[in-house]
């Protein structure tokens, strides 16, 4: 358990490392991403970047577990 617990914290340095980079990529804009914005009101639904991260995860996830 500790060491999936250091593993998650390294992810999220990692990740916090790298934002400014990771924020200029086209994730969260791809065809399919659901977005809603009235006044008052503003909703966003990434359906497409999650399915792609869902599956990026799943074949990196594979390939440790081999």
């Amino acid at each position: 358990m500790n060491k999936i617990l250091v593993l998650i914290g390294l992810a999220i340095l990692v990740i916090g490392l790298l934002w400014p980079l990771i924020s200029k990529m086209p994730f969260g804009k791809l065809p399919g991403d659901i977005a809603i914005k009235k006044e008052g009101f503003q909703l966003y639904f990434p359906i497409t970047t999650m399915i792609i991260i869902s599956l990026v995860l799943s074949v990196i996830l594979w390939l440790f577990k081999k």
